[in-house]
């Protein structure tokens, strides 16, 4: 991939409408590494892959849960140059991304921005949980890990702004799963140092299924990120699934159904707010009481009657699900 070498595609793992994901050894080491190859020649590509460069690089120390970028490497026909932190202060080898940006097409035969990230070896987490039985403690543990990760962006001014299971990666790490919250195309950095649910954004995006009211609306804060981290909790305990219209997979997720029709849970309490969610929806007994109340505040109507993520990431350490000692629900 890059002029000496460094990397070795070894194989296809991953295609999206915004790129590809490649399974690749750095040849000096011969340790093995995901790499992302997303095309510049549209401004809209380009503008995902700079959000997700500007999210990770901003962030000052990496996070256990949260994917680890190790480079990002801009390819302009044969030429292949690494891009700095601040690439407001980079040189012109950043002319071509501008271009871009300003809604120009790029005239390059071959120009991609390339991204290395660490191997996640056990696929995203809604393949990984389907594969296996009803597991209390690994639930409790996957949201524990999952609420440390949002509580560490957010404490970093990133909003994630599309968060699904499958964008939530497992890695095996020492015999053990771990989640890494990935896919920061949609992500924004928020500037200043105040809280950063005092931020609002304008512009309606997210993944349909995972998207709160108000982002609907088109006027939402940070807190859409708990909106939608609560339909992930609840579809992982629950196993709730749906088939993704456009790969036909299954994944987890929570919807309303209307005869045959699945409708979003945000869009239905946008329709409704008064309507009473029934949590949980299968058993009583997979969930204790003290986690429905939970769930509930996550997926409040009202965002400033939900959870922030700070609040999120102490009541989860202190919910009796998934506790060795809760012999009924394990």
């Amino acid at each position: 991939m890059a002029t000496e070498a460094k990397y070795s595609i070894l194989r296809e793992v991953g295609r999206g409408s915004y790129g590809v994901v490649y399974e690749a050894l750095v040849n000096q080491t011969k340790r093995k590494v995901a790499v992302k190859r997303m095309p510049c020649n549209v401004p809209e590509n380009v503008e995902l892959a700079l959000q997700e460069f500007w999210a990770l690089q901003s962030i000052q120390r990496q996070h256990e849960n949260v994917i680890q970028l190790e480079e990002c490497i801009l390819q302009d026909g044969q030429s292949f140059q690494p891009m700095g932190r601040d690439l407001r202060k980079s040189s012109s080898h950043l002319q071509l991304v501008e271009t871009c940006l300003k809604g120009r097409r790029c005239t390059a035969p071959r120009c991609f921005l390339w991204f290395v990230m660490e191997l996640c070896d056990g696929g995203d987490m809604s393949s990984f949980l389907l594969a296996r039985g009803p597991d209390a403690p690994l639930n409790r543990s996957f949201m524990a890990q999952l609420s440390s990760a949002l509580a560490f962006l957010h404490r970093n001014h990133i909003v994630h702004r599309d968060l699904k299971s499958d964008n939530i990666l497992v890695c095996q790490r020492r015999g053990h799963p771990v989640v890494k919250v990935a896919d920061f195309g949609l992500s924004k950095v928020c500037q200043g140092k105040g809280n950063v649910n005092q931020h609002c954004f304008s512009s309606a995006c997210g993944s349909n299924f995972f998207m709160a009211p108000e982002v609907w609306e088109g006027h939402y804060t940070a807190k859409a990120d708990i909106f939608a981290l609560g339909i992930i909790f609840w579809a992982m305990v629950e196993r709730i699934t749906f088939r993704d219209g456009d790969t036909n997979k299954e994944l987890l997720g929570t919807y309303v159904s209307q005869g045959k029709e699945l409708i979003p849970l945000g869009e239905a309490l946008l329709e409704n707010p008064n309507m009473k969610l029934q949590i949980p929806l299968k058993n009583k007994k997979s969930m204790p009481e003290d986690l429905c109340k939970l769930l509930h505040h996550m997926l409040a109507f009202n965002p400033k009657e939900r959870l922030d993520a700070f609040q999120l990431e102490v009541q989860i350490r202190e919910i009796s699900y998934g506790k060795k000692c809760q012999s009924s629900n394990s």
